[in-house]
């Protein structure tokens, strides 16, 4: 009878669907070349790493690699798992850890993830489970550069076209689920691996549901036909009733991202640090947060997650000075009958940013800045605005990372086609700290080169750096095992079981 009840439970399990929402269409399910939300966190689901952080956010623990050590400061071996397989049945191997890093540096791949391999001297393979990693020098991240997604070497080694690959909407992964169904603008299906080397998930698929509108996706959470999601402040604070709360569990957590507005710095414009500071001086970002967020949320004067070692707590927040700003738009050449102008462009697909847009438009409107706005959808916006670079000004955001490498945002070498270095920022001084921060692999060392780092940006403001807002999320109480940790909630889901 005890057997009997526990095949109903397990087939009970499998059998239950948790749903979500995307804001957008992935654009590539590839995990190398993943660089948009909806792709990254999709993938996610699909690929392993060879290592990942522990619940903590302060250890490397193996994922694909079972165990790693350190033969010298610049020489890794890796020992793999056995037994894990590919979701087409293939054996997975040391191989494909090796494959994974030719093709990421190969001239077949455009990725801004490229950057991080580029001190790996060498992956050699030592047998079907274990692999040695050199380095050209000691490098600070050693370790965290694996934790990108690993790709099956025997499906991609003859593709000629790996960025036009059928690979990228049909993925083949590792991971806990398998993707059995991606309709475009409307459902993107996921199914639990029976076989994976964990052990399956206890919940049995997982949908995403394609909604563009963000209203729409409030109102299918509030309807409870979507069981985890995230909140908008307004909608936290005055939109909901205590029948929701009565279903639905709520957590709030500072974000591990920002909200930034980056300059094209390719224009002449804003090449003058005064222009800049005149901006940056214009804007009230208290206000931001009180009229976008309610609350929820804080300043944010730099790029590096706050509380975190490289965070600089004495960089501050400017101040609001419409006097000082008057004056140096002046300065810089620009008064009423030649007002500075420019564009910013953003997306719909987060809801707060047109509106952030809106109040930035009306505040710099106090010092005689003249502001248009363009909103786009989400895809357009990265294919004809972001990619090519054709834009004044962009509001964006990006997510912070527990071990930040400014290289890839930062560094002169990565304002490359593909890269993530979007603004075109340049900065010698900057470059060198960058440099000097990577070759190290004392902590301490970096922690203060990081914070050095930090203070030259926010000094140089490529960006009008503007809000760390707070997470708020909210899951169904019918979902249990969720462990609330500093990575979110997200950490052991295949473990996670809906009633």
């Amino acid at each position: 009878m005890k057997l009997l009840f526990l095949l109903i439970q397990s087939v009970w399990l499998a059998a239950a669907t948790l749903h979500l929402s995307a804001s957008s269409n992935p654009a590539r399910l590839n995990p190398l070349i993943a660089t948009d939300s909806a792709s990254s966190s999709i993938a996610g689901f699909l690929f392993n790493s060879l290592v990942k952080y522990d619940e903590s956010g302060t250890k490397i623990v193996g994922d694909l690699a079972e165990s790693y050590r350190f033969i010298t400061p610049t020489l890794i071996e890796f020992k793999l798992r056995r037994g894990v397989l590919w979701h087409d049945g293939a054996p997975f191997s040391a191989r494909d850890v090796a494959f994974t890093y030719e093709l990421i540096r190969s001239p077949k791949v455009i990725t801004p993830y490229a950057s991080d391999f580029r001190i790996v001297k060498s992956v050699r393979i030592m047998d079907e489970y274990t692999l040695r990693v050199a380095y050209e020098k000691p490098y600070f991240k050693a370790l965290e550069i694996w934790m990108m997604g690993i790709v099956p070497r025997h499906i991609l080694e003859k593709e000629g076209d790996v960025m036009g690959s059928r690979f990228n909407t049909a993925p083949v992964g590792t991971g806990p689920y398998v993707l059995k169904k991606l309709e475009f603008s409307k459902q993107i299906v996921l199914e639990a691996n029976p076989r994976y080397f964990e052990h399956p998930p206890k919940i049995g698929k997982i949908v995403f549901h394609v909604i563009a509108d963000p209203m729409t996706r409030f109102l299918m959470l509030k309807s409870n036909r979507i069981d985890v999601s995230s909140l908008e402040p307004m909608q936290y604070e005055r939109q909901l009733d205590g029948a929701f709360h009565k279903r639905f569990k709520t957590l709030e957590l500072p974000s591990h991202s920002y909200t930034y507005l980056g300059f094209n710095l390719r224009l002449k414009k804003f090449q003058d640090p005064r222009v800049r500071e005149a901006l940056s001086l214009a804007i009230d970002r208290k206000a931001l947060i009180d009229l976008l967020f309610l609350g929820h949320g804080k300043i944010c004067t730099g790029p590096f997650l706050p509380g975190s070692k490289g965070y600089n707590a004495k960089v501050k927040a400017p101040k609001r000075d419409l006097a000082r700003a008057r004056a140096l738009l002046k300065a810089a050449g620009y008064d009423e009958k030649n007002p500075l102008s420019f564009e910013i462009a953003t997306s719909n697909s987060n809801m707060i940013r047109p509106y952030a847009a809106e109040i930035m438009q009306r505040q710099l409107a106090e010092v005689g800045v003249r502001v248009s706005l363009r909103v786009m959808e989400w895809q357009a916006f990265l294919n004809t605005v972001v990619a090519p670079r054709k834009f004044d000004t962009v509001l964006l955001g990006w997510a912070l990372s527990l071990t930040p490498d400014p290289y890839a945002l930062w560094h002169s070498d990565s304002d490359v086609p593909g890269g993530f270095n979007l603004v075109g920022y340049r900065s010698s001084k900057t470059d060198r700290l960058i440099e000097e921060m990577e070759g190290s692999v004392d902590p301490e060392k970096i922690a203060a080169l990081q914070r050095r780092i930090y203070e030259r940006i926010a000094h140089d403001n490529p960006y009008l750096f503007l809000v760390v807002p707070n997470d708020i999320n909210v899951y169904s109480r019918s979902i249990r095992g969720i462990k609330p940790t500093i990575n979110g909630i997200w950490e052991d889901y295949i473990d996670w079981e809906k009633q």
